[in-house]
């Protein structure tokens, strides 16, 4: 019994003493934990080829699990950003990559939703990398006028950090951005607008009328492929470059689930909603369309992004898919952190996470 009562005696002495140095315990912990993640680069651990990370799997509507249209490529140890939707930085950052890191951006069109966090990709470029440059910002002709945009509207943003970190932290050679334009291709024509270390980036024409210009973007390095549609119709052109790539990288719009928010709007009197929702139907590809072209162009894995609706409740992905499924099995509905690897001359294609 004396025993008993020591050990009990011991226990709740124990107990006292962890709980009163509660911060002390808590505060060591959090630090070496800091530590671990600060010291992670988590390029230096992939390894080499191309390797594609969602850091936007969605649209202008709003999904936790689908932020604005934004896809992180790596070559190497290269990062680079295709489209800048609303919260990609913070995406970007959770599944363990820099921005500081960021080579260049490269936009498909202009539409708010691939743009809206451009600025936001600029800042996090400048004050966490070390380039003595401005972000580059790759684009069809028209890109000089949203970066000349962005640029004017953190103009005294640049000032306040310079004049608060200096040029360690924030050196005004390297602030803010730099329009690289281009013309777009015309139909059955590459462009190529990046090559160095072994990737190479080719831009080709895509269909988003009224939208004009918009483009797709084909990345190659070393024996490994992959295109990014952005937003398009159902396009022969796409098609066409897409023969034989391993990873295409294709919108999708499911008409079915757009048509039945539609008719929800127009039943709670919300005449707006439903005409925004009919407009939007006419110029985007259906995951079945997507499917289509993955199977007649035989590439080797088709991840859907840009997702319309959002996948928000169980067995809407069957709803979204139409039957897509049973046209190109090989498919994942992408959302915000499903990442992919393409190791350097293999066949390989690797899914490395499912999501955040």
């Amino acid at each position: 019994m004396k025993k008993r009562w020591l050990l009990i005696i011991g226990i709740v002495v124990l107990s006292i003493l962890i709980y009163s140095q509660r911060i002390s315990i808590i505060a060591n912990l959090a630090e070496r934990a800091i530590e671990t993640r600060l010291s992670v680069n988590h390029i230096a651990t992939l390894e080499d080829g191309l390797h594609l990370a969602l850091c936007g799997a969605g649209s202008p509507m709003a999904a936790p699990k689908a932020s604005g249209s934004c896809v992180a490529v790596v070559a190497g140890q290269r990062l680079f950003v295709v489209d800048a939707g609303s919260n990609g930085r913070s995406v970007l950052q959770r599944m363990g990559f820099d921005p500081g890191d960021i080579q260049a951006v490269f936009l498909t069109h202009f539409h708010s939703d691939h743009i809206d966090g451009l600025g936001n990709f600029g800042v996090a470029r400048w004050a966490g990398g070390d380039f003595l440059s401005p972000l580059p910002v790759y684009g069809p002709q028209g890109v000089e006028s949203v970066v000349d945009g962005f640029n004017e509207a953190y103009a005294q943003d640049v000032v306040y950090r310079h004049e608060h970190h200096g040029d360690l932290v924030a050196p005004l050679a390297g602030a803010g951005l730099k329009a690289q334009p281009f013309v777009q291709p015309a139909i059955g024509e590459l462009l190529t607008v990046y090559s160095q270390d072994g990737l190479t980036v080719e831009v080709l024409a895509v269909e988003h009328d009224p939208v004009e210009p918009a483009v797709g973007y084909l990345f190659r390095y070393k024996g490994r492929s992959l295109l990014i549609s952005g937003d398009t119709v159902k396009s022969a052109n796409l098609q066409h470059f897409a023969e034989g790539v391993d990873l295409l990288v294709h919108e999708g719009l499911s008409k079915n689930l757009v048509n039945m928010m539609e008719r929800a709007m127009e039943k709670v009197g919300n005449r707006i909603g439903a005409k925004i929702l009919y407009d939007i139907i006419d110029y985007h590809a259906t995951p079945v369309e997507a499917a289509e072209i993955a199977r007649d162009a035989g590439v080797g894995h088709l991840l859907y992004y840009h997702i319309v609706p959002p996948i928000m409740f169980p067995g809407q992905e069957a709803l979204y898919l139409n039957g897509a499924e049973d046209i190109f099995p090989d498919y994942t509905v992408g959302q915000d952190g499903v990442a992919f690897s393409l190791p350097a001359n293999s066949d390989n294609i690797i899914r490395t996470r499912d999501g955040l």
